[in-house]
């Protein structure tokens, strides 16, 4: 059954392109709990215009481009964790940003991940720095005993920083999903096809 959380290292890093590949494949559901910032395209937005799938609506819709915790202040928001409980069945989840970026004052995204026990997969960019970011991240979600399914990087190939990423956390690698332009439905597809076994993510 696809059920999976997709967090990243950073923010920015195309782990909602990657999410919506994901999807598109295995035909789940995709859902974004916490959307901050309105202006531009949202990421279910994107989602929605790259994979043909069901897109569940977002707990909660914040105003300002800013870390979840922020944006609910400034919008005047309170939010419940309660109300961020993933729907049961196939899913895709996507956070925002990294693994630790605050909900609230006292939550943060990895502790709602050991909440849900759904296993993680953590997006990767292949960029100079990934190596301390993705040891860092897998570390924060074993400290709080966070399923990780794998590891998927997003760019360029670098074999060694792919490789030992792996080696040394012995988190699985899944695939590199390329950058992918132009950035059409069918692009994408292809790409994740290419590079990824969807029989890993049965």
């Amino acid at each position: 059954m696809p059920r999976f959380v997709v967090t990243g290292t950073d923010t920015g890093i195309g782990k909602t392109v990657f999410a919506a590949a994901l999807a598109g494949a295995t035909g789940a559901p995709y859902w974004k709990p916490v959307q901050a910032g309105l202006d531009d395209e949202t990421d279910s937005e994107v989602v929605a215009r790259l994979a043909n799938v069901a897109v569940v609506p977002e707990a909660y819709r914040l105003v300002t481009p800013a870390s979840p915790h922020r944006a609910a202040e400034i919008d005047g928001v309170t939010i419940d964790p309660d109300q961020l409980t993933p729907p049961q069945g196939d899913l895709i989840v996507e956070g925002a940003g990294g693994a630790l970026v605050p909900l609230t004052r006292t939550l943060l995204y990895a502790d709602l991940f050991a909440r849900w026990q759904i296993p993680v997969i953590i997006c990767a960019r292949t960029s100079l720095g990934t190596i301390n970011h993705s040891l860092l991240t897998i570390e924060a979600l074993r400290a709080r005993d966070v399923p990780i399914h794998g590891l998927a990087f997003l760019g360029d190939a670098v074999e060694d920083s792919e490789a030992i990423i792996a080696e040394i956390s012995g988190v699985r690698r899944l695939g590199r999903l390329p950058i992918v332009d132009p950035l059409t439905p069918e692009n994408l597809a292809r790409a994740f096809a290419a590079n990824f076994d969807l029989a890993d993510f049965g």
